[in-house]
């Protein structure tokens, strides 16, 4: 057999020990071009931009 806890695990020790696997929220910075909300590091989903310079071309859904 293989190993086995001694103790069952109480309630509060387990949630204690998950308190950290939490998800956290992504970093958003706003686009110098369109001034929306962005990840940091990215290309602007929203205008296409990245560091001043055009990188993607966006089409317009309307």
């Amino acid at each position: 057999m293989g190993p086995l806890p001694k103790r069952k695990v109480s309630r509060t020790r387990r949630d204690k020990r998950r308190s950290h696997d939490h998800l956290s929220l992504r970093h958003l910075v706003l686009c110098e071009e369109c001034n929306q909300y962005k990840p940091a590091h990215q290309v602007c989903p929203h205008c296409g931009t990245y560091r001043g310079r055009e990188v993607l071309a966006i089409e317009d859904e309307e």
